[in-house]
């Protein structure tokens, strides 16, 4: 099968490339229309579908997706956090404060010595559990869920999915579709392992050959992104995850939150990025000592548009599988 960074870079090349206007005009559209859908649904944002690319021309100018789980948020210094701020998990207690590059390099080291490389193949399915606790700001209710998952690798089979405890059946992929992160081994294997070369690579989905010295504040919000889609996925090549974690450090505008608690009661420091729109109250969680990753922190509206939910999940479980439904 022909990569997917390959076909997206070949598709229509013909075409003249877009003005560098018409690339953010088109951007502005589509993220607008991301952070509406999040803000106007009952899906569990901290589960995604698989993130569907049809074209070059879209994935140029954006992500097709909702934002990726990180973002400002958390009490500052003197503030005080309300009731669902404390029973969600972003009351800020006495810590020592560390820089986000600090926590980021960190988790990127502890990563490269803990990290276990497993190579699917394109017939199976990545198994994943995941615990999210979800609380209604305004009056403190709180619900668990466990969502059990089966993605098909090379996306030629029906994956399971759930939200919220809700099956979700995502079809095959289409002729022409991708999905990022690639799923098969062979995709994931070419991306770069050094951080400076991998940021430039995911930029437009691989369309993009500016360095780094000449992104725009555009291209951060699709870098930051599109390193977040990747770090989801339980299963990447010797190497890449820890780029990963050095690239996310490299982006302008990280921010460290300490005293963010996750959805298993361990209280770690939150990665945000304040400089997106459309991320509000999304964070990675690390372990404040070990850089360990811990989870996420999420906010989603319900659709009537009257309630906040703040999010906590973190995975529990994951396999490679066989088949479809089978558990390790």
């Amino acid at each position: 099968m022909t990569d997917e960074l390959e076909l997206l870079r070949d598709w229509d090349a013909d075409a003249a490339p877009l003005t560098e206007p018409a690339r953010a005009k088109a951007r502005h559209r589509l993220l607008n229309t991301m952070a509406r859908a999040e803000r106007h649904t009952d899906a569990a944002p901290s589960r995604r579908h698989a993130l569907r690319l049809a074209t070059a021309a879209v994935a140029a100018v954006a992500v097709t997706g909702t934002a990726v789980l990180i973002t400002e948020g958390g009490a500052g210094e003197g503030d005080r956090p309300d009731r669902a701020d404390r029973l969600s998990g972003t009351a800020t207690p006495r810590m020592g404060s560390v820089s986000a590059a600090t926590v980021l390099n960190g988790a990127a080291v502890r990563t490269g010595k803990h990290e276990k490389t497993v190579a699917p193949r394109d017939d199976q399915f990545i198994y994943s559990k995941r615990v999210i606790k979800e609380t209604e700001r305004k009056t403190g209710a709180v619900k668990t869920y466990e969502d059990v998952n089966w993605d098909s690798v090379d996306g030629s089979k029906r994956s399971l999915t759930m939200e919220l405890g809700r099956v979700i059946w995502e079809e095959p992929l289409e002729k022409g579709e991708g999905v990022w992160p690639p799923r098969e081994w062979s995709k994931l294997k070419k991306l770069p392992t050094h951080p400076k070369k991998l940021i430039p690579k995911i930029i437009g989905v691989g369309t993009s050959s500016k360095p780094i010295s000449d992104f725009t504040t555009h291209d951060w919000y699709d870098a930051y992104f599109m390193l977040g889609e990747l770090l989801k996925w339980p299963v990447l090549p010797q190497g890449l995850r820890p780029a990963a974690y050095e690239a996310l450090a490299l982006v302008p505008g990280v921010k460290a939150i300490p005293g963010v608690e996750d959805s298993a009661g361990r209280t770690g420091v939150g990665i945000s990025y304040p400089k997106s729109p459309f991320a509000k109250g999304k964070y990675l969680i690390f372990d404040p000592e070990s850089y360990e990753f811990l989870g996420f922190r999420d906010e989603r509206t319900s659709a009537s548009g009257d309630k906040t939910y703040i999010q906590l999940s973190h995975v529990v479980d994951w396999a490679i599988v066989d088949r479809l439904k089978q558990r390790p």
